[in-house]
């Protein structure tokens, strides 16, 4: 299993990639592969601000629907488009291609709070 060491990760199996204010959220490895083949991303909150552990979208797969929640409190700037017609990505390549959104961090401390790729590691294995 992926878990790149350059990425904080939340006990609801999302990711987050900083780039300075900005961010890049998505799913974990772990997470496509526990939510099987994935059908349809439905994120309506783009150009919202929400708070750290908001939901911001849903991820529906052959077997079931789970809600997506923001890790730190942002502002949606973009949602991937090319999740519209090929929502396969995420379950192909999540770290990457398959990212969900684009944000705009409103307080970059709220990284210190997430589980780096070892404490992820361990979380997922106990």
């Amino acid at each position: 299993m992926n878990i790149p060491s350059n990425l904080k990760y939340t006990k609801d199996h999302e990711w987050i990639r900083a780039e300075g204010n900005l961010a890049y959220i998505g799913i974990t490895d772990y997470a496509q592969g526990e939510l099987g083949d994935i059908v349809f991303i439905e994120i309506e909150t783009k150009g919202e601000t929400l708070n750290k552990e908001d939901v911001f979208g849903t991820i529906e797969a052959v077997k079931t629907v789970s809600d997506i929640f923001m890790p730190v409190t942002g502002t949606i700037l973009e949602v991937n488009p090319d999740l519209e017609n090929t929502p396969e990505l995420v379950n192909k390549d999540p770290y990457n291609q398959g990212w969900l959104i684009k944000i705009e961090m409103k307080d970059s401390s709220q990284l210190k709070s997430l589980l780096n790729s070892d404490d992820y590691k361990k979380l997922i294995n106990s």
